[in-house]
């Protein structure tokens, strides 16, 4: 068992989520920087779609009662294996009675911890994946909580030290994005500035989506469109005209017009946007994949 001793901000158990449910209303969801959770479930041997623990801006504490490999991927953080620091990206053994503790992220926002075999909570919808949103899976950790460690199959443990990983994006962030399906919708003056202009990270966004200010995206009809249904990366433009990014726990359908949708390859990118942070659009070719 692991007890959680401080969860941080908000700490949540995240995997590969509930994809192929949509027509029945159930989002995704799953960890939202997919490539960081990805790396650390490969980095103890677990399979793709073990569980591991998502927490946004640090401030986590673990205690562990049994021998555990763990790895910490993600926004770069402070790490402590009681009194001695750990590397991120780099597996390490943790001991019974050990506390592991993640400070604020240098850069960044979400950090993932995964252990070999996995976070045992139960699945529901065949998913241990928390949607704040939906509301579906295990609530998000609060102080004493205890959490299993899984027995799913593992591979062999890899033969590497510290992986190979290049350092965060920077302060200015730019993402690529395909036009539409509904940039009809909206002024050539509003598609030129969406294109050039640059936006910033504003602290109400959340695991739904990446909320911007900045220049306002002018309509060029009235009215609203019926429903209809969204993907992670969609890029909506509600009636304030500020662009608005879905992430890994967004509705399943929406009613406001979807200016782009972000690349797969690029949605982790949104996922460690933090408050303060600009964000650029550059369209690319319609017939490049956006996020499945």
């Amino acid at each position: 068992m692991i007890e959680v001793v401080r969860p941080g901000p908000l700490t949540t158990v995240q995997d590969l989520g509930r994809p192929g449910l949509a027509a029945l209303g159930v989002g995704r969801s799953g960890a939202a920087d997919r490539r960081s959770a990805a790396l650390a479930n490969r980095l103890v041997g677990n399979l793709d779609g073990a569980a591991v623990l998502e927490t946004t801006f640090g401030g986590l504490v673990l205690r562990f009662r049994q021998v555990a490999r763990v790895v910490v991927t993600g926004a770069p953080c402070p790490i402590r294996r009681g009194r001695r620091g750990e590397a991120m990206n780099a597996p390490f053994t943790v001991w019974p009675g050990e506390e592991l503790t993640l400070g604020a992220p240098t850069s960044g926002l979400r950090t993932y911890v995964a252990v070999r075999g996995g976070i045992g909570v139960d699945k529901v919808l065949e998913s241990r994946s928390t949607d704040l949103l939906a509301g579906l899976g295990p609530a998000a950790l609060s102080e004493g909580d205890e959490l299993p460690i899984g027995d799913d199959e593992c591979g062999p443990l890899p033969s590497v030290e510290v992986a190979p990983v290049p350092d965060p994006a920077g302060f200015a962030l730019t993402v690529r994005v395909m036009p539409g399906p509904r940039d009809d919708w909206f002024t050539a003056e509003a598609l030129k500035t969406f294109a050039t202009a640059t936006y910033e990270v504003t602290s109400e966004s959340n695991r739904v989506g990446v909320r911007l200010t900045g220049p306002v995206l002018e309509r060029a009809r009235e009215g609203e469109l019926l429903s209809e249904g969204m993907v992670p990366g969609a890029i909506q433009v509600p009636p304030s005209g500020l662009p608005l990014v879905f992430l890994a726990d967004h509705p399943v359908t929406g009613g406001y017009p979807v200016i782009g949708v972000v690349l797969t390859d690029d949605l982790p990118v949104m996922a460690q946007a933090r408050p303060g942070q600009t964000v650029s659009f550059r369209l690319v070719s319609a017939d490049l994949p956006a996020a499945a």
